[in-house]
């Protein structure tokens, strides 16, 4: 018999559970903490219902849906199934509207529910009569033809439709079995819906949630923990941890009692440290100019404070290459302004649509266009052609050639001294690389409207003009300087950016500077529970400062330049045992 160790133990006794689930057509919400192997889990459960139900799914013209909240994990479940045809993985919003397309009468009456922007667009238009409803590029829109959703538009349709029984049995026509992967970042609406509309009327379509209510760190819209009050969704906690050493994974237990994990080195001991800035002798920034700053070092202060954090983390042999160390802040406007895409972060109001890429934009460039011009800098023609299949023109003769190398270094010109405009005008002049359709409707809509006078313009279409004018007008090098951040070119990294990874050396920054954190209040409320009106407040800090502690696999350290309350400090070493002062 082949001997487990603690955590192989725990991922097997959590999947035999799922599988149980899969047998009785049983809804299921797997608790995965951090480091636990959550997409292991997913796979594996996908591919036992591969072996029992494919054929017969397939037979039916019916799929198993997996929903992914960013492409890049659409795509890993993909390839990690062999791409089985009875597997839809997809985004929530391709998943929704693929659905919701074939409702057009319905999406009609729906859409004045949509908020008070679509009162005043309807109001300010036609009015609603007969016009086709498109998902295409997300910009919000109605004219006498077309009205055109934005993305959240469609998660909230699909909230509202999921309470018709016929759009339920066709959901259950075509996807008896719904996995949702990290399922705490489920729009609030769409997820109570699917709960009232699906799980606990036992429509017939089984819910498998995968994920982790303690790592949902992205906005106030996402619901976190989904349960049934009527009892119809089988708990599962998946208590392994692969990632850490034995002594973090206890910290972690410490952190979160409910869900402990073990290691999978029962042997294995890193390195953990925590540094407070109590007994700097200086002034603390007093909040004026922004509240959010109260009791945090000076700027200059912090930098040195992190230096001195860094020279005693070499003294102890940590090795700071971006392979293996990762320095953790708290806000993306920190690592832009090092890192040089502050103005690019800037135009966008979400994260996650330049860090993940969801913007269609950033995908293209970061996916297709940086690529191709580091290949064409560095002479890898191999590369380059691999990267040229679907992306450029064919070449059918050597002037062709000659043409197409010709643009590439046009290109690379624009790519160091342009600006993100001068770019895309030269590649939808040469479409070398070939600019994708939807960025093509997007620039041709930007044009039209750029050429009409400012007062003939929607509201709408204004913001639409505005934060393209805005992004077209950034130095392209920004590009590149988030493609080699998002690479893993820069030891730098923030919270949010990081969720899912792992390092071996992690350096935490705990500071303040951004509004919606304050990790003295949080380590205080946690020990004494939180005022009764704060849970989100509360949740949001814990979420964050657990998912930054349990990226280290070997050693982890903790600065705050934050001031600490004695309470706070209590706390601290309940959590990691000793902490320290740096002056």
């Amino acid at each position: 018999m082949i001997s487990m160790n603690p955590a192989e133990h725990a991922s097997v006794e959590a999947l035999k559970q799922i599988r149980h689930c899969i047998d009785n057509n049983s809804c299921f919400r797997l608790e995965a903490g951090a480091g636990a192997g959550k997409t292991y889990s997913l796979i594996e459960s996908i591919n036992y219902l591969i072996s029992r139900q494919a054929n017969l799914l397939l037979s039916n013209r019916q799929q198993i849906a997996c929903i992914t909240y960013t492409n890049v994990a659409k795509d890993e479940i993909k390839d990690r199934t062999d791409h089985h045809p009875v597997i839809f993985s997809d985004t929530i919003h391709a998943f929704c509207w693929s659905i919701l397309q074939h409702y057009q009468a319905k999406l009609l009456e729906h859409i004045p529910e949509l908020g008070e922007k679509w009162v005043q667009r309807i109001a300010g238009s036609p009015g609603i009569n007969n016009q086709v409803v498109k998902y295409e590029l997300g910009f919000p829109s109605i004219n006498e033809r077309e009205i055109t959703l934005h993305h959240d538009d469609v998660v909230l349709l699909m909230s509202l439709m999921l309470s018709y029984p016929k759009f339920q049995k066709l959901l259950r026509s075509k996807f008896p079995i719904v996995f949702i992967d990290e399922y705490q970042d489920t729009d609030r609406n769409l997820a109570e819906s699917i709960v009232g509309n699906l799980i606990d009327n036992d429509s017939g379509v089984m819910v498998g949630l995968f994920g982790d209510h303690w790592q949902k760190i992205y906005g106030t819209s996402a619901c976190g923990l989904i349960s049934s009050t009527k009892g119809k969704i089988v708990e599962i906690g998946k208590k392994a941890n692969f990632r850490s050493d034995k002594n973090i994974v206890q910290c972690l237990n410490r952190m979160r009692p409910d869900l402990p994990q073990a290691e999978s080195n029962p042997n294995s001991q890193g390195v953990i440290k925590v540094f407070h800035s109590n007994d700097w002798g200086g002034v603390r920034r007093d909040g004026k100019g922004g509240g959010h700053w109260k009791d945090d070092l000076p700027e200059s202060d912090v930098k040195d404070y992190i230096l001195k954090t860094k020279s005693l983390m070499i003294g102890d042999g940590w090795d700071f290459s971006p392979e293996k160390t990762k320095i953790l802040f708290l806000t993306n406007n920190i690592i832009a302004s090092e890192q040089n895409f502050k103005n690019l972060a800037d135009c966008f109001s979400y994260t996650d649509d330049y860090l993940k890429k969801n913007d269609k934009y950033i995908k293209f460039f970061l996916e297709v266009v940086e690529p191709t011009l580091f290949a064409y800098e560095h002479k890898q023609y191999g590369e380059l052609l691999q990267i040229k299949k679907g992306n450029h023109p064919k070449l059918k003769c050597q002037s062709d050639k000659t043409n197409w190398l010709k643009n590439l270094d046009r290109a690379f010109q624009v790519k160091t001294t342009g600006t993100i405009g001068n770019m895309l005008d030269l590649l939808m002049e040469t479409n070398t690389p070939r600019v994708p359709s939807k960025i093509e409707d997007s620039e041709t809509r930007f044009k039209s409207l750029t050429s009409q006078q400012a007062g003939e313009l929607d509201d709408d279409e204004s913001k639409f003009t505005r934060k393209l004018s805005k992004f077209h007008s950034i130095s392209y090098l920004e590009i590149s300087s988030l493609s080699a951040y998002i690479d893993d070119k820069t030891p730098f990294s923030t919270k949010h950016g990081v969720k899912g990874a792992q390092f071996d050396n992690v350096l935490v920054i705990c500071g303040r500077g951004w509004n919606q954190y304050n990790w003295n209040q949080m380590l205080e409320w946690m020990d004494e529970s939180y005022p009764a009106d704060k849970q989100d407040t509360f949740e949001r800090n814990r979420n964050l400062f657990y998912v930054s502690c349990s990226r280290a696999k070997h050693n982890l350290t903790l600065l705050f330049t934050q001031e600490l309350s004695q309470k706070s400090i209590s706390v601290l070493e309940r959590i990691f045992g000793s902490v320290s002062s740096i002056v």
